[in-house]
């Protein structure tokens, strides 16, 4: 069997598209319609008139997805690629803190769960979480689960004042400062890119500070030809077929977040051939989430 030929056959024939997050395998995002980040996916979800979404990403994009699109069907063919910064965070604890700081605005990154997003007032990716935070009246920000992000947004933005969860993610979070001195140590021209997922004494050394669709389009756009990635590896796939003359190097050895790996072509072949597995939420929790994530889909 073909695999790649059987899997755009049930794909038209299921009328779905098939959308890939930056972290996912190189096969995986070659055969999506779409590949992005969370604010690029969670628009082009939205906006899709087709019956089934395919999400070949971890368990909160693909919820993302549903809230956005109730009516459609979407699909998870990793059924265990969770996030483990999602699971950090929780609707009731979540509503214990709320009701100590009532003056505050609940921001939460789009890596949480439906149920917390429900109890949240805004919703960010990294990408914009600078312009969502600056766009809110309130001078008081509960922003959750991550840590790290929560601290860089808070350097950007320093007449709000924070209250931050202690969330982060574990692939993001091993970053070192000596992995940084290693890395300037080894690739001496190279530019440094990380994620605002990293520690901020990490971030704080970087020559570019990004998503990852931004630190694809800073590498794409910039004269220089050598990079250090501060991110998960499976960016590289896009780099380097977008700057094929140029050199990229990992800040650290294995940056792999092992959800993100958890789909395969064989599990987005059985999930377009069985409908599996289908991402259902109740209406209730729709409703709320759905107001926090557009939005930050209205934020320019």
């Amino acid at each position: 069997m073909d695999i790649k030929k059987e899997i755009l056959r049930l794909k038209e024939e299921r009328n779905a598209i098939i959308v890939a997050h930056l972290y996912q395998d190189g096969e995986i995002q070659d055969i999506a319609d779409m590949v992005g980040d969370s604010f690029e996916l969670s628009r082009y979800c939205a906006a899709t008139d087709k019956d089934v979404i395919v999400f070949c990403g971890v368990h909160f994009m693909a919820e993302s997805a549903k809230i956005l699109s109730p009516q459609k069907t979407v699909l998870l063919p990793a059924l265990d690629a969770g996030c483990p910064m999602a699971n950090m965070a929780n609707a009731e604890d979540l509503k214990k803190l709320k009701a100590k700081y009532p003056e505050a605005a609940v921001v939460c990154y789009v890596n949480t769960t439906a149920a917390v997003k429900a109890e949240c007032d805004i919703c960010c990716t990294s990408s914009i979480a600078v312009k969502v935070v600056r766009s809110l009246p309130n001078k008081q920000i509960l922003f959750l689960p991550d840590r790290n992000l929560g601290q860089y947004i808070a350097k950007q933005v320093p007449e709000k004042e924070f209250i931050f969860w202690p969330g982060f993610c574990p692939t993001h979070n091993a970053l070192t400062t000596m992995h940084v001195e290693e890395a300037r140590t080894a690739y001496p021209n190279a530019v440094l890119a990380i994620h605002p997922e990293a520690p901020p004494e990490v971030v704080d050394m970087a020559d570019f500070v990004g998503s990852t669709k931004q630190i694809i389009d800073f590498c794409t756009q910039s004269d220089k030809q050598e990079f250090i990635i501060g991110t998960e590896e499976g960016i590289l796939h896009q780099l380097k077929l977008k700057n094929p003359e140029k050199k990229f190097y990992m800040l650290k050895y294995r940056f792999i977040c092992p959800n993100m790996k958890k789909t395969t072509m064989e599990l987005l072949y059985e999930s377009l051939r069985d409908m599996k597995h289908e991402i259902t939420l109740d209406e209730e929790t729709i409703r709320k989430a759905s107001l926090s994530l557009e939005r930050m889909l209205k934020v320019k």
